[in-house]
């Protein structure tokens, strides 16, 4: 991965010492180098990523997504579902429609909650901010266990057989169906659509990858080595369950946070622990809870945080293990 990237640490190394005059070896140095090779790294990734995912999209509609999951039960369709919300362009803003268009197709319960846990907790944007920022195995790791995360939780709800605690109005809707398939895209209309979902994505992030990788660079620089390993490090059993409580009510941009948990990382903080904490702030994010208020009542709501948030306990202390 450094080897790929080794052009962009040549003009990070130009940038700092030679046009910014910045002497080398000092705290000033090592932030403003991580700052500028951080950002270049990261919108190289993202751009890729995007633009992969986005042209997949194209063949991605939540009519047929409806139309595979609808009426299906069994672990193979929660499997089916989590994948779908990994290249989903939906965000926590969408959860009510589409909560309802799945509720209403005949989706089961558990396997709608499959995608929803899914699908903001995994997205293009992440894996490649994840990828520049911690390599690869990290990346792969983050993305089956939030494939994983949302398999399980999607269905203990399932079996657990939480229906009645749905609001009653969400049964009785019935959502506009289309008449037929979208119209078949030629590869240039693909490239086109992956192209503007590139430029759309980054003109929403851009300021959160900045003022993230602003933040984790001032962090690089002046925080005394090791200082978190000493507070939230391995000796510490109970680090990853309180990373996870501080993180549920939380809300922040996951580009903006991933250069910051980068940076920690750097500095002793272990990455279970830190990945521990970003996943519980993607997946049950407070203004999502708020959002699916609307077509859920508060018991299944408090089910749903408190077996996603266990199973963010269990996944950080697996990262430890691993990593």
């Amino acid at each position: 991965m450094a080897d790929i990237f080794y052009p962009l640490q040549l003009i990070a190394d130009k940038m700092t010492y030679g046009v910014f005059g910045i002497a080398p070896d000092t705290n000033l140095a090592a932030s403003v180098n991580f700052i500028i090779y951080d950002v270049m790294k990261i919108f190289v990734l993202l751009a890729v990523m995007i633009f992969a995912i986005s042209y997949i999209r194209t063949y991605i509609t939540p009519e047929k997504t409806r139309k595979v999951l609808g009426g299906k039960k069994g672990l193979r369709y929660h499997f089916v579902a989590s994948l779908i919300g990994t290249v989903s362009p939906f965000c926590s803003c969408s959860s009510v429609p589409l909560f309802i268009g799945f509720v209403e197709a005949g989706v089961p319960l558990g396997v709608t909650f499959s995608f929803l846990i899914t699908s903001p907790l995994v997205n293009e944007a992440a894996v490649a901010v994840l990828w520049a920022t911690l390599g690869f195995k990290a990346t792969a790791l983050y993305v089956v266990s939030g494939i994983v995360l949302g398999v399980l939780g999607g269905y203990l709800i399932g079996i657990l057989k939480l229906e009645k605690y749905v609001e009653e109005f969400v049964y009785k809707i019935k959502v506009g169906q289309k008449a037929s398939e979208p119209e078949k895209l030629n590869v240039r209309e693909r490239v086109g659509i992956a192209v503007e979902g590139v430029k759309e994505i980054v003109e929403k992030v851009w300021i959160y990858v900045i003022i993230g990788v602003s933040i984790g660079g001032l962090f690089h620089g002046y925080a005394p080595e090791g200082i978190l390993e000493r507070y939230a490090g391995e000796d510490n059993l109970l680090a990853v369950p309180i990373a996870v409580l501080v993180g549920v009510p939380l809300y922040s941009n996951v580009m903006g946070m991933i250069p910051i948990i980068e940076s920690l990382i750097g500095k002793g903080l272990p990455i279970g622990t830190s990945l521990a904490f970003l996943m519980s702030v993607t997946a049950v994010s407070l203004p999502e809870m708020i959002i699916l208020k609307k077509v859920l009542k508060k018991e299944l709501i408090a089910i749903f945080v408190s077996i996603v948030a266990v199973s963010i306990i269990f996944t950080g202390y697996l990262f430890n293990l691993l990593l």
